[in-house]
């Protein structure tokens, strides 16, 4: 594929990712914060946000999974994986969390499941398309191209 075409399927792709809510302006804020100095920046922020957001959804299934759920540590641990998917602008898994912090609060243990259920699928989502959109970027830039700026 010729670099043009690579960077007009980039701009789809990820105006796709915003216009479907799974990422929002922080994403953006993180783009510009990369540089010829620092190329890798982004996915080196993203790619410590998949391995802290797998280890707390580890947490998460392993602390749910005991007989006396300790919900303020069910509770902080959601409230990291909140943090943590807001910094990368990671919109719907960081909105998954605030159902989830409610359940906590009532001491839920079958709705923290399902919340857990579906920050899971959230994340995964987020992070098969972030790694497309990786390998775009890689696509282009080994063609001889640069990645182009969204406005």
């Amino acid at each position: 594929m010729e670099v043009g075409q690579l960077q007009r399927s980039f701009i789809e792709y990820i105006s796709s990712l915003f216009n479907e809510g799974f990422l929002d302006a922080q994403f953006s804020q993180l783009q510009q914060l990369q540089d010829e100095s620092n190329p890798d920046f982004v996915v080196e922020v993203v790619s410590l946000f998949f391995e802290d957001s797998e280890r707390l959804l580890n947490d998460l299934t392993m602390a749910l999974d005991q007989p006396n759920v300790d919900f303020k540590q069910v509770d902080a641990h959601v409230h990291q994986l909140k943090g943590s998917s807001s910094s990368v602008g990671a919109q719907r898994v960081k909105n998954c969390c605030v159902p989830f912090r409610n359940v906590c609060e009532e001491q839920n243990t079958e709705g923290c499941l399902r919340c857990l259920q579906q920050i899971k699928q959230e994340y995964l989502l987020v992070k098969n398309k972030l790694q497309t959109l990786f390998e775009l970027e890689q696509q282009i830039v080994a063609a001889g191209g640069a990645i182009p700026m969204m406005q």
